[in-house]
């Protein structure tokens, strides 16, 4: 007999299994209300604490982004290094066809869709430009892997249309809760740069390059993390005041491997502040990254 323990780990995603991966989201916004109750709307999301200056939002009991505003706050350029899109995983494309079709439901207006072969993803905003995708992974055994470990991606059509005839009929219940966030799509002003640091530093593969972008991960999945300059080439570091991506965590389900990141950024002289949740620094350009621990 199954119990629930093995059942939640038969659900997990493999992007949640591998030594590391994207835990939550911070984003600051100027209109805390308005874009708190898109991720609700259409994302389905449930609040799950809430503040003056902040909203914690989730699935299953579990947060994935955090939204706060404050006194001045300004509108980041779009050519500002911070958040490409924060990637909402879904646990299948039963889930997927269910959500697109409630989103279209709403008129929501959506930024493209695409086959990745390694998934089946949809993009769109939220009311302050913030990237979103929403997105459901094949299984690891339909992906391509070459000799040298990296795997086959491609931005191909996605049938939207055939999709939404594989919809249930009987409405949309939210969020699932197996959701996750399982990669974060960052804009930075340099690719190369960006190589040595998700790899060099934090001791994750790239997985796959693309003209101006490459993909990062930890224990084979596609990607963790990306990294453009599609439209932020040669960009500087974010200030405080700037609406967008805040910090991110990574979490770590292998403590050898936080402790040889760690041991890496001693090296490095890089600054990794304890706090109550992990260890924070920032990337090159002003990020926030939270290393967060197993069992944190």
């Amino acid at each position: 007999m199954i119990n629930a323990q093995q059942a939640a780990l038969a659900e997990q995603s493999f992007a949640l299994t591998r030594p590391v991966h994207v835990g939550r989201a911070h984003l600051v916004v100027k209109d805390l209300d308005t874009v708190s109750a898109y991720y609700q709307r259409v994302l389905g999301l449930a609040v799950l604490e809430r503040s003056e200056s902040g909203i914690a939002l989730g699935a299953g009991g579990h947060p994935l982004l955090t939204l706060s505003t404050r006194g001045d706050v300004a509108a980041a350029p779009r050519t500002a290094a911070g958040l490409f899109h924060t990637a909402f995983l879904l646990p299948n494309r039963q889930e997927l066809a269910d959500w697109f079709a409630h989103a279209a439901h709403l008129g929501v207006r959506f930024d493209g869709a695409s086959d990745h072969l390694v998934s089946e993803a949809i993009y769109l905003s939220d009311p302050e430009g913030n990237g979103i995708e929403v997105y459901r992974d094949r299984q690891p055994s339909e992906w391509t892997y070459r000799g040298d470990g990296t795997v086959e991606m491609a931005t191909d059509h996605l049938d939207l249309q055939a999709l939404y005839d594989e919809a249930a009929k009987t409405g949309w219940a939210g969020a699932p809760d197996a959701t996750a966030l399982g990669h974060i799509h960052l804009q930075v002003g340099n690719v190369a740069e960006a190589d040595r640091f998700y790899e060099g530093v934090l001791g994750l593969k790239k997985m796959a390059s693309y003209p101006g972008a490459s993909f990062f991960a930890s224990g084979a999945y596609h990607h963790h993390v990306a990294a453009n300059i599609w439209n932020s080439r040669n960009a500087g570091q974010r200030t405080g005041a700037m609406t967008g991506l805040q910090d991110y965590a990574l979490a770590f389900t292998d403590r050898d491997a936080l402790a040889k990141v760690l041991t890496v950024l001693d090296g490095l002289e890089i600054k990794a502040d304890k706090t109550a949740e992990g260890y924070r620094l920032l990337d090159p350009w002003g990020i926030g990254i939270t290393l967060v621990a197993p069992d944190a």
